[in-house]
């Protein structure tokens, strides 16, 4: 059975190491074949917190947890989303899970916050000691984290080191706690799924728990499975960078399959530009004989009409 790369990122850590090099090529070749692996060589300080802070959350009674319906926030859209509200898949009912979404943290008196701009403004948080400190840590964790894989992407394709670091400045960048709750029988339709779909932004940092359910499409249309394996993370390229990269990353279409009896619990973490970033084809990603396939695209734009196709609660915003 075919299985994802397991790649080690701790050279990563200094450009000077002598398998910097052979590792960011690891990665693009990656990138290229699977949009899809598996990071170790990374040992985070809040996930263990963060994990149990989620279980004490998704616990809480509902009325609780709509305390921060994400429904109040539409527009910046920050807090809790409860069953049902997200559909990735089109053709399917809408996923049976439930989130807590937070992004960068503009306080009210932002330019954007008062220019009511989407996607942005303050987040909101239950009433959960630690919460904020462990979140607000764990964000920062994975967006450095981020940096990091950019940088590797950057060098294998050519372009100057700390190449993207300028769209991560007040970025779109997004942190989602998901539980999926147990399938009460076998007879539940693909509704008690993540639907098969593609990530909107650039890269997805995955940390997922021990139950298992992730699986992965390859280029022939089998679907294979992504299992936790310990001390790792899953990463995966999104549309956004696919359409950067003229398509040379891949963007590849994954699911959740209902978990048996058993809930599950993950933790993505999303990389995407500040608003303004233009998504052009980047250098060294096109020639004559493949010119880019995509025109420009402002990064608020593309996200927010991915956006609006998946939350029925976004139609009026």
């Amino acid at each position: 059975m075919k299985k994802l790369p397991v790649i080690d990122i701790a050279p990563l850590y200094d450009v000077n190491h002598p398998d910097y090099a052979d590792i960011c090529n690891q990665i693009d070749q990656a990138c290229r074949e699977w949009g899809f692996f598996y990071i170790s060589g990374y040992k985070p300080n809040h996930l263990a917190e963060v994990q149990s802070l989620a279980k004490e959350f998704f616990s809480k009674p509902l009325l609780e947890k709509l305390e921060i319906d994400i429904q109040k926030h539409k527009a910046s859209h920050r807090g809790y989303g409860a069953l049902g509200v997200e559909q990735l898949n089109p053709d399917l009912p809408n996923d049976f899970k439930e989130v807590y979404d937070m992004g960068v943290h503009l306080e009210a008196d932002h330019p954007d916050v008062i220019n009511k701009e989407p996607l942005r403004g303050p987040n909101v948080y239950p009433n959960i000691e630690k919460w904020k400190t462990v979140m607000d840590g764990y964000f920062e964790e994975m967006l450095d984290l981020g940096k990091v894989l950019l940088n590797a992407m950057s060098h294998a394709i050519g372009l100057p080191q700390n190449y993207f670091d300028y769209c991560l400045q007040e970025s779109l960048c997004a942190l989602r706690l998901i539980h999926y709750p147990p399938a009460l029988d076998n007879t539940q339709s693909e509704s008690f799924n993540a639907g098969a779909h593609t990530d909107y932004g650039c890269v997805t940092i995955l940390a997922q728990d021990d139950v298992g359910g992730l699986q992965v499409q390859d280029v022939n249309g089998n679907w294979i499975d992504a299992p936790p394996i310990p001390d790792t993370y899953v990463i995966n390229i999104g549309d956004m960078m696919a359409r950067w990269s003229n398509d040379i990353y891949k963007s590849t279409p994954h699911r959740v399959s209902s978990p048996k009896g058993k809930q599950r619990f993950s933790f993505p973490f999303f990389i995407q530009p500040s608003p303004k970033t233009v998504i052009r084809c980047l250098p060294n990603c096109y020639s004559e004989s493949n010119p880019p396939k995509y025109s420009p695209i402002t990064s608020m734009e593309y996200l927010q009409s991915r956006f609006d196709a998946t939350y029925k609660h976004r139609a009026d915003v």
